[in-house]
């Protein structure tokens, strides 16, 4: 049996990962968790998965959850909250894996907790290596610490890679949906609404990585989480639109064989395969039904509409401290359009205006990546300022 710590329990990965473990009783153990302020479904988890450590992303939070539960838990639970108690999950000493899954550049510090503790990390916050992918792999290296990627395009590459040289690859092939409007050439996407930006085709996932694959810069935040989590050049890392999401990624090797990794669009299947890992459990998700498949469909990237991809790469080609700089604009600016404050179509000008402000600082400790992030939020910001007047 595995003992699981969760950050980010109530997200979307943390509920898809624990009605997973609730099917495998006898193969998992969830021993602590945090969640951020969805104290109703906490409580309900806490019940249920009955952990010794919960932390809560906010004072307020935790003590409404302790007051809910003064009276119904039949042993002691150790609290926390903010950033304190998310690193005691990351690092806690009975887990043996840690699922990341905190949305956003929050997840990072509980990220390095786990990896200075060596412990084996089902990594689904790309943002951890997107923000200090220099700081967290060296970081994870230096401790013994195992990384073992979540996201369902880098589990398929993982899977694709296993007893490969890196020699023989010629590139990874990351797939993309496209999103709900790649496919409508026609369409002015500065007139998309919320409601239509949040309807993904394909995947059900929370608002802000529904919104980063309308804009692809989810696959552009993946293309960098690629590049550190298998060491590669990113002229080694490119992206096909595949819009039935049935292929989840590709590796091309250097004599010109491809091996894919298929599977229904659920992301059940790359935490089953992370948290079991090395073990495969059986009927994690539906099986395919190939005779169902009557057309799978690949398009080259628009760039020119959906430019975040580029933005992106460019980020990680010029310095390690520019992807930060990309994250922490995105974040705001995506929350910005989600409020209703600028167009669909200001998340990728706002975010291309604040990189190329910016010039190349130093990257010696976290603090500097951290520093950076905090300067791209502040300059998008700003932007958005700008537009609401």
């Amino acid at each position: 049996m595995k003992n699981v710590a969760i950050l980010g329990s109530t997200g979307s990965i943390g509920k898809t990962a624990l009605a997973f473990i609730e099917k495998h009783p006898n193969d998992f153990k969830v021993v602590a968790m945090t969640a951020g302020d969805n104290i109703e479904l906490l409580e309900a988890q806490i019940q249920q998965f009955n952990p010794e450590f919960v932390s809560t992303r906010s004072e307020n939070a935790l003590s409404q959850l302790r007051q809910n539960l003064a009276h119904q838990m039949s042993r002691k639970i150790d609290f926390d909250f903010g950033t304190r108690g998310a690193e005691t999950v990351g690092a806690f000493p009975k887990a043996d894996i840690v699922l990341s899954a905190i949305v956003g550049a929050a997840g990072l510090r509980p990220t390095i907790a786990a990896a200075k503790a060596g412990k084996t990390i089902a990594l689904a916050n790309k943002e951890s290596l997107v923000v200090a992918g220099a700081f967290v792999t060296q970081t994870a290296k230096e401790n013994g610490a195992t990384i073992l990627p979540v996201d369902s395009e880098h589990s398929a590459i993982f899977q694709c890679m296993l007893n490969s040289q890196p020699d023989d690859i010629e590139r990874l092939i990351l797939t993309a949906s496209g999103g709900p409007f790649f496919l409508q050439p026609e369409l002015d996407l500065s007139s998309i609404t919320k409601e239509q930006a949040l309807k993904h085709p394909n995947w059900s996932m929370g608002e802000k990585i529904t919104i980063d694959s309308a804009t692809m810069m989810n696959k552009g935040l993946e293309a960098i989480e690629a590049c550190w989590l298998f060491d590669m050049p990113s002229k080694k890392v490119g992206v096909v639109v595949h819009p039935q999401s049935i292929i989840h990624s590709m590796v091309e090797y250097i004599d010109g064989s491809v091996i894919a990794q298929l599977g229904v669009p659920d992301m059940t299947g790359p935490i089953a395969y992370a948290l079991a890992y090395p073990k495969r459990l059986p009927k994690a998700i539906e099986r395919l039904n190939f005779s169902k498949l009557k057309t799978l469909t690949f398009f080259e990237a628009d760039h020119h509409r959906f430019p975040s991809v580029n933005l992106a790469l460019h980020a990680f080609n010029h310095g390690p401290t520019f992807p930060a700089v990309l994250n922490g604009s995105n974040e705001v600016t995506v929350r910005a359009f989600l409020d209703g404050k600028i167009q669909f179509t200001d998340i990728a000008a706002i975010n291309e205006a604040v990189l190329f402000k910016y010039s190349s600082q130093s990257a010696s400790c976290l603090e500097d990546f951290i520093e950076a992030d905090q300067w791209g939020r502040h300059q998008a910001e700003h932007s958005v300022r700008h537009k609401e007047k």
